[in-house]
């Protein structure tokens, strides 16, 4: 799979990572060993880098759990989450257990308390705890006060919505994050689902097939990957062979212009 680094951070990540909402928030031994096959197959692909929060139920608690003994194996995303600054050190001091004492991406989730939090998060990675800071919004109403943030020049990556229905990061935020040197991590690379629930016909796909797309939510995926200003997708799945078949998208060749228009024109009709 492509690593490729994460704007100005100095840490190169794979293209294809994987989401952890809903998907890793399970209780119980049966649904646990089920969150470790998902977690393997993942770092078997080398998919390693996992985002979580605290907003995630017990995900980032069972992520931990999957990742003892491997902790190195991984890339590990996490949040911060709360407007409370007595609460989001608690919550910062549980993920550092969880995971080793380090977090590769600690990010301020959906921008709540962003100034707040910044501080806290600045000493970790002074202390090299944290090795890059970011913030998030899946909102588009919130993205003026996240481009406010990306100006201070004190995050170092950004994680937004973006797929072939959803581009307005086009507008504004993909062009500063570039101008900036921040990475860009992509959330809800199939608009949560509703690009998927209906596949193209095969032979609608069939010009993708010199690009390596074999499955519509491959040409989902690399039509995001294909845009040089994104670093890493986060696709989640509850389901180890869909890791893989997602994890697959990961490899160049990248779509042209015109494999992009395509995919575009197929989501419009999803």
């Amino acid at each position: 799979m492509e690593l490729r680094r994460l704007g100005r951070t100095g840490l190169d990540v794979p293209v294809v990572g994987m989401g952890t909402w809903q998907t890793l928030d399970v209780r119980g031994p049966g649904p646990e060993a089920h969150a470790r096959a998902i977690v393997d197959a993942a770092l078997d692909t080398g998919a390693r880098l996992f985002d979580t929060s605290p907003m995630y139920g017990r995900a980032e608690a069972v992520l931990g759990r999957t990742l003892e003994g491997r902790r190195q194996q991984a890339l590990v995303a996490t949040k911060v989450w709360t407007p409370s600054l007595a609460d989001g050190g608690r919550q910062i001091a549980e993920a550092l257990e969880r995971f080793a004492g380090r977090i590769d991406v600690y990010q301020i989730h959906n921008l709540v308390a962003w100034r707040e939090h910044l501080p806290a998060l600045e000493d970790l990675r002074k202390r090299r705890k944290v090795r890059v800071i970011g913030a998030t919004h899946y909102s588009h109403g919130a993205f003026a006060e996240l481009l406010r943030a990306m100006a201070t020049g004190r995050i170092d990556q950004i994680q937004v919505p973006y797929n072939a229905a959803d581009r307005v990061v086009e507008r504004e935020i993909l062009p500063a994050a570039a101008e900036l040197g921040l990475g860009v991590i992509v959330m809800r690379p199939f608009g949560e689902g509703a690009l998927v629930r209906r596949s193209p016909p095969a032979e609608a796909l069939r010009p993708l097939e010199p690009f390596g797309v074999k499955t519509w939510p491959q040409a989902l995926l690399k039509w995001i990957l294909s845009e040089p200003r994104v670093h890493c997708a986060i696709p989640a799945t509850s389901r180890p062979e869909r890791v893989r078949e997602n994890a697959a998208a990961g490899d160049p060749p990248w779509l042209d212009a015109g494999a992009r228009r395509l995919v575009e024109e197929l989501a419009r009709k999803a």
